[in-house]
């Protein structure tokens, strides 16, 4: 495996990421904790859709990993709150559990062959059921109402992973994760195991035929995306300082997975950042549009909470049929085209 090198271009956007708390306190000094904390949900995100990206650039389109961020938070979660565990055990656990449930859906899937439609279908059911023993155990998760981490003084404690009051510390914590996705994406891009799902994506009967282990690649990469997935959800518990079935788990996290990817790029590395940005800034600015339009409120009346989750469906028909390389790939290959000519 070839050794990941930076170009300068490459140095100086992540210097120009890792000083933006210096410049939102420099040009929005009265908004600075709103500005910081949607910065903070770009890069967790952005984390959690490259970990999905990783399987869905390979044709294994999972709509399963809402099971993952819920399972990493709430292990983490509940492990501090009933045996007091700090989440620098937790937060391991869940990562490995939820690698442990992904492996034992993806072998049986993967051994028998089923892709496509089918495998989405097996992980959109894996989803459900996680969100119904979220809510059936509601003595120990809160059930549909959540539930939060028990505070440790001032919700700030290294001990206790609580980092909610500093948003500064908070942004870089997401921008190591951040980080820490964008290397494992350029390590799958640039392992032989990348060329061995390539191939396997387009005939598994010519891929095997040449000696490549299919199942093992896929479970694999299903193993190194669930636990991505898991680590996410678990920082974004220990961040929001709450969890609930519908904020870290569920089949409409996973659609907005599945949706924010695809819109940014599966194919490309900084695609699942830039679908990160586009989705919380949609979500962000359709949330300021209706609380600051009384005649909305009246006219959607209830639905107005769910116009986002409409637009996203309405939008992500649209990119695949007509942006199918998602927002940065589209560009990349419209700049790529514009240079040969």
């Amino acid at each position: 495996m070839r050794h990941l090198k930076l170009s300068p271009a490459s140095i100086l956007g992540l210097a120009a990421v890792a000083v933006v708390p210096l410049a939102v306190h420099v040009f929005f000094p009265r908004s600075e904790k709103y500005y910081l904390h949607l910065a903070v949900q770009i890069l967790l995100w952005s984390f959690i859709y490259t970990g999905w990206s990783l399987m869905g650039r390979f044709g294994l389109t999972s709509l399963g990993h809402g099971a993952f961020t819920g399972i990493g938070a709430y292990a983490s979660v509940l492990l501090w709150n009933v045996l007091g565990l700090t989440p620098w055990i937790g937060i391991p656990v869940g990562v490995a559990l939820a690698t442990l449930v992904g492996l034992l859906i993806g072998y049986p899937c993967f051994r028998l062959r089923i892709t496509g439609h089918y495998f989405a279908l097996i992980t959109l059911a894996l989803t459900e059921f996680v969100r119904l023993c979220i809510i059936g155990l509601r003595d120990l998760t809160g059930g549909s109402l959540g539930t939060e981490p028990q505070r440790s003084g001032d919700g700030l404690s290294l001990y206790a992973v609580q980092f909610e009051p500093d948003r500064v510390l908070a942004y870089y914590i997401a921008f190591a994760l951040w980080l820490l996705g964008l290397y494992a994406w350029l390590r799958v891009d640039r392992s032989m195991d990348r060329y061995a799902l390539d191939a396997a994506s387009q005939d598994e009967d010519a891929a095997a035929s040449v000696g490549i282990d299919v199942t093992r690649e896929k479970l694999k990469i299903t193993a190194l995306s669930a636990g991505m997935c898991a680590l996410g959800g678990a920082i974004f518990a220990q961040y929001q300082m709450y969890i609930g079935p519908d904020t870290v788990a569920g089949l409409g996290l996973s659609l907005n997975i599945v949706f924010a990817a695809i819109s940014g790029g599966i194919g490309v590395l900084l695609g699942p950042t830039i679908g990160a940005v586009f989705t919380q800034g949609l979500a962000e600015g359709l949330r300021v549009l209706i609380e600051g339009s009384k005649t909305l409120r009246d006219t959607l009346g209830s639905s107005a909470l769910s116009l986002d989750q409409m637009i996203y469906g309405l939008l992500l028909i649209l990119f695949i049929i007509y942006m199918p390389s998602g927002i940065l790939g589209t560009l990349l290959a419209w700049w790529r085209r514009r240079a040969k000519r």
